[in-house]
């Protein structure tokens, strides 16, 4: 921070300490550690509920670095965080790393040069190579819990540039509120959650067609998908009729053909009618099945029939679950067509057909089958070549399959119209900013096809709690499954023995069999309301924070994070789990795309917050409402950083005109005798009650707007008027009258601009009070009755009329004016008069003329004393 000298004026309250040359450098670095030191923003939790106003922090990804975007979305947080601090709130607002997911087992992997396996016994004194190999091959094996230790070692650090960082933003979180998504208390919040659903009813497993995807070798949820456009081709060919009629299919996917396990049209066709009911053969493997007739079908796609296969697609699963078909499937689990051959395909021909394309990729076994209907003269013209949409995993990279598998899930309406109906209440229940996006949360629940599978085929992560006895084959019981007690959590089915056996009855006949499955990231993160806030553990703090009053994230994620959270807050406490939920936008690249680490468009935060200060950063970040898609500006930053320095000076300038905390008024208003200081407090006031509101109403860009069109007016037009009486050309009552307004004005505009600026609001309170302003009251209006709220900018007006006259006249602004004329409405004259005496000082006039006359109010007949002409510019 700048120096500093003594001010003139030193009351007992508060000694004044303005700096020579205010600057904003440094100013990052001092206060934050002061802030830490001081625990200007920690949590009380001797409190009430009714005094907290506690936040869902959203915890950003710990696996790598932080982009832009972060700025962005958590600087809008903390405004009305700082906001709601300075009403009188006991603020909860923690900060969680999610660590628990891809992106950080990735991480781990390459970082450390390990792999993971459940089924390798945890060591103690396991060491990382201290440079990893450079083939995944070569890589380390180890342990669940010892790839979860090297995960929160990295964590650790990348935590620590994290913190940094946003302490550097100026975010006024509680750093003793931390938590990870991966370290004991979370994973045993998680399986304790999902021990009570499996409880309730809530939880269950099921065998059933599942989206997989290929490279991760795991199942995926619905709500992890992406439509990607990629190019394919539709292929035509016959099934034959009994009389040896051919029945034309059009498909994409000639590959499952020997999957097929009926054809289905339209019950309106009457192309297809006669055939419902009867049976066809299809081409290559000679399987006989049936035609059905189902809605979904679509006489104007292809031919009007569809093959169904197990599984091709979604619809594929509808068709197999209304009309009750044979399972057929041939796809696995790594993508490859199963080597056996099914029992289904029963002829010589069948079977050599089908060994074409066994243990083949799906790309390589859709050329074999078009090379045999081609053989076979079977494949009718050429493909049509298309693009169309296909399901992909939102970080795959290969189209997903659907395959058939014993998974894990969580009712959320899906399978259940009560419960669909339900959960669209509690969105009812959650104010959404904007409102509008509410809407993108009902829509998502409607569109739901079946509950959320939450188990995943992965290493790392949270286990699902879960044994299963296994009989004297050795087969488990899974109707059966054996439970922790809540002692035990959290614990690793796949490393920790079952309760009631030891480890030597793993995997051995009448003994047990851990589950080797770990739960979706989103069934952890999806209870961030819970973990932070005690649940299950300090029943006393869940009581005073929960329901959370503040979810804040971004748009993309309402379907996933916010709804899954409404679904676990439903199940465990019949309740929403906060009161508003504010959504913020992306943040656009030059480009108007989305900036994101994937697309490789990001920007670094260090690089701008080091060249244009944090409160520039904030200011831009703030200018947004919630919901917009915002472009990166640089311009924008410049625009924050400008007001930031001249925040510096403007206080400078009033503290050092005389201006002191004893020259602030609150309700006494009897030493302000000038019409004009009770007309800028009077705007003040109005100022204040719309800040206020828009601030109530989580539109933290229009309090900002309001505030800072105000300051700019106040220091461009009321502090040029006010110099003379400032100084006590008018008398010791005009100079007090004046030195109040400015004290009370500059008190209430720090207060106003700190959520926004706190640094700079920070430094220049430092100078003339005790305390933080962060710690201070919100301002509240003034009752001013007898002030005329527009009559500054009037006189303003008049002022720059006059400047801009001598600006014309090409002579320096101090020259005198001997006489001017201004005209303008009777309303706007009488306001003129109750100024004149400032206006003339400021302008430097003998005589100013007034006059009534229509229209605009204008300035003319200006008459300048002589005067050295004003330098080039």
């Amino acid at each position: 921070m700048a120096e500093s000298t003594q001010g003139t004026d030193t009351p007992a309250t508060a000694p004044i300490n303005v700096p020579d040359k205010p600057a904003l450098e440094g100013l990052e670095a001092a206060l934050t550690q002061r802030w830490l030191e001081e625990g200007t923003y920690k949590f009380n939790p001797d409190t009430t509920r009714e005094q907290v106003y506690s936040i869902d922090t959203p915890p950003p990804t710990a696996s790598g670095s932080l982009h832009v975007g972060h700025m962005f979305s958590f600087t809008q947080t903390d405004v009305q965080a700082r906001y709601m601090r300075m009403t009188g709130k006991n603020v909860f607002y923690p900060m969680g790393w999610d660590d628990n997911g891809l992106p950080t087992e990735r991480r781990v992997q390459n970082y450390y040069g390990v792999r993971c396996d459940p089924a390798i016994p945890y060591n103690a004194d396991y060491r990382p190579p201290a440079q990893p190999a450079k083939n995944q091959r070569d890589f380390d094996v180890v342990s669940r819990q010892n790839f979860i230790e090297l995960c929160e070692e990295l964590a650790v650090e990348d935590e620590k540039v994290f913190e940094n960082l946003f302490q550097t933003l100026g975010l006024s979180v509680d750093w003793d509120l931390t938590y990870r998504t991966i370290d004991d208390t979370s994973r045993a919040v998680s399986q304790r959650a999902f021990l009570a659903n499996l409880a309730a009813g809530d939880a269950y497993m099921a065998e059933a067609p599942t989206l997989w995807d290929v490279t991760f070798r795991t199942a995926v949820a619905q709500a992890e998908l992406e439509d990607r456009e990629v190019p394919g081709a539709y292929y035509r060919y016959p099934f034959f009729t009994e009389d040896g009629e051919k029945i034309f299919i059009e498909t994409t996917r000639p590959e499952l053909l020997a999957a097929c396990a009926a054809l289905v049209a339209n019950p309106d066709d009457e192309r297809y009618q006669p055939l419902f009911g009867k049976t066809v053969k299809s081409p290559l493997f000679d399987v006989e099945l049936e035609v059905k007739a189902h809605p979904l079908a679509k006489a104007d796609k292809g031919s009007g029939i569809a093959m169904v296969c197990t599984f091709g697609d979604l619809t594929d699963v509808t068709w197999w679950r209304e009309l009750q078909l044979p399972t057929r499937a041939i796809m696995g689990r790594d993508g490859r067509i199963i080597a056996d051959t099914p029992e289904w395909i029963t002829t010589e021909a069948g079977k050599e057909a089908y060994a074409a394309i066994a243990g083949k990729t799906a790309f390589s076994a859709k050329e074999a089958v078009v090379e045999l209907l081609k053989a076979a003269e079977l494949l009718d013209g050429e493909p049509k070549k298309i693009t169309h949409p296909v399901n992909f995993f939102e970080k795959g990279d290969k189209p997903l399959e659907v395959v058939t598998s014993r998974q894990w899930y969580i009712r959320n309406g899906g399978r259940d119209e009560e419960r669909r109906q339900r959960l669209i209440g509690r969105g009812q229940e959650i104010n959404f900013h904007p409102s509008f996006m509410r809407s993108r949360y009902e829509n998502w629940i409607a569109g739901l096809n079946g509950d959320w599978l939450v188990s995943r085929q992965r290493f790392f992560g949270v286990p699902i709690p879960v044994w299963y006895p296994l009989d004297a084959q050795g087969n488990p019981d899974y109707d059966n499954p054996i439970l922790p007690t809540d002692e035990m959590l959290p614990v690793d089915p796949a490393a920790d023995a079952a309760p009631g056996f030891d480890e030597s009855q793993r995997d051995q006949a009448n003994g047990f069999t851990g589950d080797a499955d770990v739960l979706d990231t989103w069934a952890t993160s999806s209870l961030t309301p819970q973990i932070v806030g005690g649940w299950s553990r300090d029943d006393e703090l869940f009581s005073k924070v929960y329901p959370f009053d503040l979810r804040p994230q971004g748009h993309d994620i309402i379907r996933t994070w916010l709804f899954s959270s409404a679904v676990r807050a439903d199940a465990l406490q019949n309740s929403a789990p906060w009161k508003h939920a504010a959504i913020s936008g992306w943040i656009l690249d030059p480009d108007r795309k989305k900036m994101s680490k994937s697309k490789g468009n990001v920007v670094v935060p260090t690089d701008v917050l080091n060249e244009y200060g944090s409160d520039a950063v904030r200011y831009w970040a703030a200018s947004a409402k919630l919901g917009a898609d915002t472009a990166y500006e640089i311009a924008q930053m410049k625009i924050g950083r400008r007001l930031a320095i001249k925040l510096l000076n403007a206080s400078k300038f009033v503290l050092n005109l005389g201006a002191t905390e004893n020259s602030v008024v609150t309700s006494d208003l009897s030493v302000l005798t000038n019409p004009l200081d009770r007309a800028l407090l009077a705007q003040l006031s109005d100022v204040v009650a719309q800040s206020t509101k828009a601030f109530d109403n989580y539109d933290y860009a229009r309090a900002l707007q309001i505030t800072e069109s105000f300051f700019w007016q106040f220091t461009d037009d009321y502090v040029e008027l006010i110099k003379d009486r400032a100084y006590g050309a008018a008398g010791e009552s005009e100079q007090a009258s004046v030195l109040a307004a400015l004290a009370t004005t500059l008190d209430s505009l720090l207060r106003l601009f700190a959520p926004f600026l706190p640094f700079a609001t920070e430094e220049v309170w430092g100078w003339w009070r005790t305390g933080s302003v962060h710690r201070a009251e919100w301002p509240t209006a003034l009752e001013i009755t007898d002030g005329d709220t527009t009559m500054l900018g009037t006189v303003g007006i008049a002022l720059s009329g006059i400047r801009k006259a001598k600006s014309e006249a090409k002579v320096k602004q101090r020259t005198e004016v001997l006489s001017a004329s201004i005209t303008a409405s009777e309303v706007l004259v009488a306001q003129l008069k109750a100024g004149l005496g400032d206006l003339k000082a400021a302008a430097n006039a003998q005589e100013i003329t007034l006059q009534s006359g229509e229209g605009e109010l204008s300035v003319s007949d200006v008459v300048l004393a002589p005067a050295e002409e004003a330098p080039a510019s």
